[in-house]
């Protein structure tokens, strides 16, 4: 487990390379945790956090010891009873041979709803956008892309401004890939 360390900066990318910690990620509310960890000045404890999801904290603990012992979040500088956590990165990549691992449709499947539950809120008032394109290019050059961009959005973040979820996925045309 990660023990406090007061003088921590939270680093821009962590790479995740265990599957226990794609496991972690693979459930909505633990995604949500690390979203407002890391949209939080300041770390929150287990009770602050439950508040802000409007959660049981009692339930919430679960989840967050799940985090907390995937190393994706740590205690910051606990000096009273309640331990406060904060996120080790402001962003995940997930390393390919941890994707292999089978786990990551867990995690999709929690981006998925997400994704669902933002359209369900959002789409009706216009807070909502979505694209989808189809094209023939070179799988390389596809990930080649999909990397800049999410390196381009790393790099372009304003922290005055609100947060955003911005979920982005290629696969092959199901149209000529589904032999149904």
């Amino acid at each position: 487990m990660t023990s406090p360390s007061p003088q921590h900066e939270v680093q821009d990318i962590l790479e995740i390379e265990r599957p226990e910690q794609l496991k972690a990620l693979g459930h909505p509310l633990r995604l949500k945790v690390l979203q407002v960890l890391g949209d939080s000045e300041k770390p929150m404890t287990n009770r602050e956090l439950a508040a802000r999801l409007s959660v049981d904290p009692g339930h919430l603990h679960f989840h967050v010891r799940m985090l907390h012992r995937a190393a994706l979040i740590e205690l910051a500088d606990a000096a009273g009873r309640e331990k406060p956590y904060r996120p080790v990165a402001k962003h995940f990549r997930v390393r390919q041979e941890v994707r292999a691992t089978g786990l990551a449709s867990e995690m999709q499947s929690a981006q998925l709803r997400e994704l669902q539950r933002g359209f369900d809120l959002f789409a009706a008032n216009g807070e909502f956008r979505s694209a989808q394109v189809h094209t023939k290019m070179e799988i390389e050059k596809v990930r080649a892309l999909f990397n800049e961009l999410v390196q381009r959005l790393t790099d372009e973040e304003d922290e005055s401004q609100p947060a955003l979820t911005i979920t982005i996925a290629f696969h092959p045309n199901i149209a000529e890939g589904d032999p149904d």
